[in-house]
């Protein structure tokens, strides 16, 4: 029973049969549930390495947990910082692994907790799923910011003029596949584990298609909203860990208020800080662009408006701490929207992610990062992130992307592109942008 007690607790087994199990380490012992609501899942094994256990023998199991979530804590995020100086493409290469890791734990569960029905081909299914779903993702976007290189290949020119036929017609073939695999007696239970991939994959795949689209807008719009996510994490711990008194939630009693509002509140004044650090960078700021000639990708340009400083006027309440008039990037004002998203709304996937636990008696999804549980207990809360980033950029950012518009363009057929140029040629002089002098096609 190690794996439903709380991380690096040292207490006597307990009878679980009924009260509900503690299902994540910030979790206490809640309403009443017995074995029958949910199917048992074997614990997962505690993967501290044998040496940090050794060191931490004689702490009280309250901060050995401490010192090992901090430990590697500051690992990960070392990691991620490596991975950032090495560029854009090891960030991409990050997000892709992250999830099909992600993926995977979330399957592995169901493949556990039903495993004694023997589902035909289940997993096998599952994979080339996510492998169709990826290949239409990743083929979207292939089209959209490697037009140049796309153009010099007539296999990928092939493949891009025809691929939603090609990603539907993959699609269909595991389609048929699951109703060819359906057994009697088992129809019920495999169309439940039918549904559970597809809201697998809409949980990790596209969340994590939107976290490259925000890559490619500019660094900065994928390094700020995750690192804020981070921030608000360690410092709600934090928080609660030294000054939490008041339960914030039943789904997750060892949440706190004091954890909550503190947390919120630091991490507005880290996102205020990281942006302006941020925002002085073209390597940051800058939309990634694909060069065909160098096979790689650069970040250069002349920087948006929000990226460049401005002047504001300040409150008159404010002016005796601040002065008549602030200068900041406008950047700064977004991040204080990213923030406040981030402290009070993207917690709730990770309340998310413990009433999945809960339901199936599950302390963590994995056991992959000691002190932390899986991959994806760390980033319950990054893919909600994402998805409002995307929207917030779309909508009081920019419209569609020109750069992106421009290399669709390219693709078309070249009787395509001289319609649409006469078409535009046409809509600028009624707008008086141009003169009608400019001679046609």
């Amino acid at each position: 029973m190690d794996g439903l007690r709380r991380r690096g607790a040292e207490e006597p087994e307990q009878d679980y049969s009924d009260k509900e199990p503690v299902v994540d380490d910030k979790f206490v012992e809640g309403e009443a549930n017995t074995p029958s609501e949910a199917p048992d899942v074997p614990p997962s094994s505690d993967s501290t390495p044998k040496v940090l256990k050794g060191v931490l023998s004689g702490l009280s199991s309250r901060w050995k947990n401490w010192w090992i979530r901090g430990i590697f804590s500051l690992s990960m995020i070392s990691l991620f910082f490596l991975l950032i100086y090495m560029g854009p493409i090891m960030l991409i290469l990050l997000v892709s692994a992250i999830q099909v890791k992600c993926y995977h734990e979330i399957i592995s569960i169901g493949h556990r907790v039903y495993k004694s029905y023997e589902l035909p081909w289940f997993r096998t299914l599952s994979w080339y799923f996510l492998l169709c779903v990826n290949y239409f993702f990743y083929g979207e976007t292939l089209a959209d910011y490697f037009a140049t290189y796309v153009q010099r290949e007539e296999l990928l020119q092939f493949l891009v003029r025809y691929h939603r036929f090609i990603s539907f017609a993959l699609y269909l073939i595991g389609f048929c596949m699951f109703v060819i695999s359906l057994v009697k007696k088992q129809y019920r239970l495999q169309f439940y584990m039918f549904g559970w991939t597809h809201v697998t994959l809409l949980i990790t795949v596209t969340q994590s298609h939107l976290v490259i689209q925000n890559l490619f807008d500019g660094m900065i719009w994928f390094l700020v909203p995750a690192c804020i996510v981070i921030c608000n994490d360690i410092m709600a711990y934090l928080f609660g860990f030294f000054f939490g008194r008041t339960p914030l939630i039943k789904l997750s009693p060892k949440k706190t208020w004091e954890g909550f509002i503190g947390g919120f509140f630091l991490t507005v004044v880290f996102g205020f800080i990281f942006a302006y650090i941020l925002a002085q960078f073209q390597y940051f700021v800058c939309p990634l662009e694909y060069n065909g000639e160098t096979n790689s990708f650069s970040a250069e340009c002349e920087p948006s408006d929000i990226f460049r400083i401005h002047s504001y006027s300040v409150p008159p309440f404010l002016q005796v701490v601040l002065g008549k008039t602030v200068r900041m990037y406008p950047f700064q004002i977004h991040s204080i929207a990213l923030s406040t998203f981030g402290s009070l709304i993207g917690p709730f996937g990770g309340f998310f992610a413990s009433g999945f636990k809960r339901a199936f008696k599950i302390k963590d999804f994995a056991d992959t990062i000691p002190g932390h549980g899986g991959i994806m207990d760390r980033f319950d809360c990054q893919y909600l992130m994402a998805t409002f980033v995307h929207v917030y950029i779309t909508s009081f950012i920019r419209g569609p992307n020109p750069s992106k518009v421009l290399q669709q363009l390219l693709v078309l057929q070249p009787e395509q592109q001289i319609n649409i140029y006469k078409t535009l040629k046409a809509y600028l002089i009624e707008k008086g942008l141009i003169q009608a002098a400019v001679p046609d096609l």
